[in-house]
């Protein structure tokens, strides 16, 4: 009987000192990884499209080696897998943090292109809040002002007028809205704003005849005829400009129709 307790005694022994070194041996850190070994598999897991996992990978290249010139490519590519997977906050956020670590990276101008991009490609339509319009809008502008001569300022420059654009369609729909509903002044504000700081987009000659069916509903006709005239003067072929001179009732838009008064009515540079 006592034989058999002592027997059981030292298995349950052994069993307790096996689990012990198995719990020594999982704290222990694992021996670092070659880097370039780690940043290949992060790679390989980026063009397999498992951006999750190469967001993972590439961290771990800056957790194992983070003081290599590969942990500093690893925070730009982690940023770009997680674009890539949808996850703009995350990215933006990696970004952020890049560009304030490493100023004068070669990277550095290409993730504030990507940062832009982060915020561009969630622009939704017009009849949603333009926030997301306006923070790409100021992406777009850091990358033209800071980096005019780089790879990326061309299509930021593209990119920033089609937000101008998006901007002005939002004006529009409100201007619409208030028109629709016999708000004039509300919606004259509207067609203004896109004519004074949008004056270079698609939507600047429907605003003008906007502003001329406006004023004529309010009775101002001097003021119906002067925005008819920008409009005659800068889209002579638009079928807007037709659209107002029948408004209008056939009468003759005014005969000091020069470059210089248009210019004393609002601030066109065509």
């Amino acid at each position: 009987m006592h034989r058999n307790s002592y027997i059981a005694f030292l298995i349950l022994l052994g069993a307790l000192s096996l689990a012990s070194c198995g719990k020594d041996d999982a704290d222990k850190p694992k021996p670092n990884e070659p880097v370039d070994k780690l940043y290949n598999d992060a790679m390989a897991k980026l063009h397999d499209h498992d951006y999750k996992a190469a967001v993972k990978a590439f961290e771990e290249v800056e957790r194992q080696h983070p003081y290599s010139e590969w942990a500093v490519r690893s925070e730009i590519m982690a940023a770009y897998a997680d674009y890539k997977n949808g996850q703009y906050d995350e990215a933006i956020n990696s970004l952020d943090h890049f560009v304030k670590q490493h100023p004068g990276n070669p990277n550095t101008p290409y993730a504030f292109y990507l940062k832009a991009i982060c915020y561009y490609e969630q622009i939704t339509d017009v009849g949603r809040d333009q926030k997301i319009t306006s923070e790409a809008q100021q992406a777009l502008s850091e990358v033209i002002k800071r980096f005019p001569d780089s790879e990326y300022a061309r299509d930021a420059s593209i990119k920033y007028d089609l937000t101008n654009d998006h901007l002005a369609g939002k004006e529009m729909e409100i201007g619409r809205y208030y028109e629709r509903h016999q708000e004039y002044l509300a919606a004259i504000n509207r067609f203004r704003t896109v004519v004074e700081k949008f004056q270079t987009t698609t939507h600047t000659p429907e605003a003008l005849h906007r502003l001329v069916e406006c004023y004529l509903k309010l009775g101002v006709k001097d003021q119906a005829e002067k925005y008819a005239a920008v409009l005659g003067y800068n889209y002579p072929n638009s079928s807007w400009y037709k659209d107002s001179y029948a408004l209008m009732n056939g009468k003759p838009l005014p005969a000091e129709t020069t470059p210089g008064l248009l210019h004393r009515l609002m601030p066109l540079n065509y």
